[in-house]
């Protein structure tokens, strides 16, 4: 049990490292961002990385993502990887084409988040983006891993990115992913991170060169992002994406702003901007979808209600976009919390498919458990 700092109240579902409940959240109860403000300096700061996106007066700012951070003279991003050298903005990577990451071959089927309607498990899109219509068993996704996110999520599944992005290393050259992509068995590449969204142009450049060289061979180009990359660059990621077959999926955190920056560290309002973009393309390609939206069920923070809007608003762009609820592992900063109940999991389901959604699924059943 943890008691709220702001309201007194006592809960299993408040986080120790959070400090503060739901409904304080909501309400913007006086001392919300002092409180979220030093759960991510305890998350950061240990890595040696700014808890906040810095803004000084007189940096440069980045255009990578939304975040626009002002970086001062020889400090960093927020993501940790960009700095400011004598007035310029550069990566903290010295070596020209390389990238903080880390790769490997996953046998299809994955356990990847679009694995119930993607060609790689379904075969949907066949001939043009499967293999077969049942299929790709026995082929790879190129799973690529970065080391950096442009977000400080507190519960993150894949936390140890942060040592990545802390050593810089292990460092990956285009060329090195190129080869790795012309494997004849690779049939799909999967940016991941950490997320993509930091070294963005790094991997929009090994997605290219490896489409150029594969021409006339099935290879989906895919990206698991929370989707606050620059407008610029997520145009050339839906290109990639909606003439090879490949899927965007894009992880929402949560509905509320409070809710989405007390997890998150920073401000995700770019998302819904960016989610519209990508449906003004789904026309382009109707036989596999070209976004999907995905919501990690935190308990205590991301409940129904939490679901409700956000499902709302995919319904308004397109009822049929793919919306995966995803079961919570206790991980990283708040392994304090339980797993999703098998009670939250339902009623996220029902309220999605009660704002109209037609393709709702939950992820990760096996964690699901009366928890609460």
């Amino acid at each position: 049990m943890t008691k709220c700092k702001l309201c007194g109240k006592e809960d299993r579902l408040i986080s120790s490292i959070l400090r503060i409940c739901l409904d304080c959240l909501r309400k913007g109860v006086n001392g919300w961002e002092r409180e979220v403000s030093r759960a991510h300096k305890i998350s950061k700061t240990k890595w040696g990385l700014p808890f906040q996106p810095p803004k000084a007066p007189n940096g440069v700012v980045c255009p990578l993502c939304s975040n626009k951070c002002s970086i001062g003279n020889n400090g960093k991003g927020f993501c940790g990887l960009l700095t400011n050298r004598n007035g310029k903005l550069s990566y903290l990577i010295r070596l020209r084409g390389y990238a903080v990451a880390e790769w490997y071959y996953d046998p299809i089927p994955t356990n990847c988040v679009a694995s119930w309607f993607c060609p790689a498990t379904t075969g949907a899109g066949y001939p043009k983006y499967a293999l077969s219509k049942e299929g790709e068993r026995g082929y790879y996704n190129l799973a690529v891993f970065y080391g950096a996110c442009n977000l400080d999520c507190l519960y993150c599944q894949n936390w140890h990115y942060r040592r990545l992005t802390a050593e810089l290393n292990p460092l990956v050259s285009t060329e090195e992913l190129v080869k790795a992509a012309l494997n004849e068995k690779v049939t799909c590449i999967c940016f991941f991170g950490g997320d993509p969204t930091p070294q963005l142009p790094h991997a929009l450049a090994v997605a290219k060169e490896s489409l150029r060289k594969r021409k006339g061979k099935i290879l989906r180009i895919c990206w698991e992002t929370n989707g606050l990359m620059s407008r610029d660059l997520l145009n050339e990621v839906i290109k990639v994406s909606l003439s090879s077959g490949g899927i965007i999926k894009v992880d929402v955190k949560a509905w509320n702003p409070r809710v989405y920056k007390a997890l998150t560290g920073a401000d995700g309002k770019a998302v819904w901007e960016n989610l519209k973009f990508i449906a003004k393309f789904l026309k382009f390609r109707e036989e596999v979808p070209l976004l999907a939206v995905s919501t990690l069920l935190v308990p205590g923070y991301v409940d129904v209600l939490e679901v409700r809007m956000i499902a709302r608003f995919i319904a308004s762009l397109d009822p049929s976009i793919p919306y995966t609820l995803l079961a919570f592992h206790p991980d990283y900063l708040m392994d304090d919390l339980p797993p999703t109940s098998l009670k939250h999991a339902s009623e996220a389901l029902k309220v999605a498919k009660e704002e109209g959604l037609t393709n709702v699924r939950i992820s990760n059943v096996w964690l699901l458990g009366p928890y609460y």
